[in-house]
């Protein structure tokens, strides 16, 4: 069943400037996973943006927003057909547990100017 929904979209042009005006942007608000991954790729904005929003719609998705745990609480990982999937850590994973949440499910695309996510979390349990 379908517990909680959360969408994002940004501007890739916003993060590729916050990227290029606070150095500490890409350590505050990614995991080690996550800033290893964007080396492979250049530090591509798109890239950046992307899981980014992400985050944000995974924040949505448990119902709280970013209220109660870090950016860094939410990774974003790529399987071998560049399926994203999430790793929760910290507060989100307890709000997570506390919620019932099984599973969250993350779409995220992009086109020249912005990055898009969606997330839905799914629980087992009824009630």
């Amino acid at each position: 069943m379908i517990c909680g929904t959360g969408i994002d979209i940004i501007e890739i042009d916003r993060i590729r400037r916050a990227v290029e005006r606070h150095p500490t942007f890409l350590s505050k608000h990614f995991t080690e996973v996550e800033n290893l991954y964007f080396m492979s790729k250049k530090n591509n904005p798109q890239s950046i943006a992307g899981y980014f929003a992400a985050k944000e719609a995974v924040s949505k998705a448990l119902g709280t927003g970013f209220r109660f745990f870090r950016f860094t609480d939410i990774e974003i990982e790529k399987d071998s057909f560049n399926k994203p999937s999430i790793n929760l850590y910290g507060n989100a994973k307890k709000i997570a547990q506390e919620k019932n949440i099984d599973n969250i499910f993350l779409s995220i695309s992009h086109c020249k100017e912005y990055a898009i996510a969606n997330a839905i979390a799914i629980t087992e349990r009824l009630g």
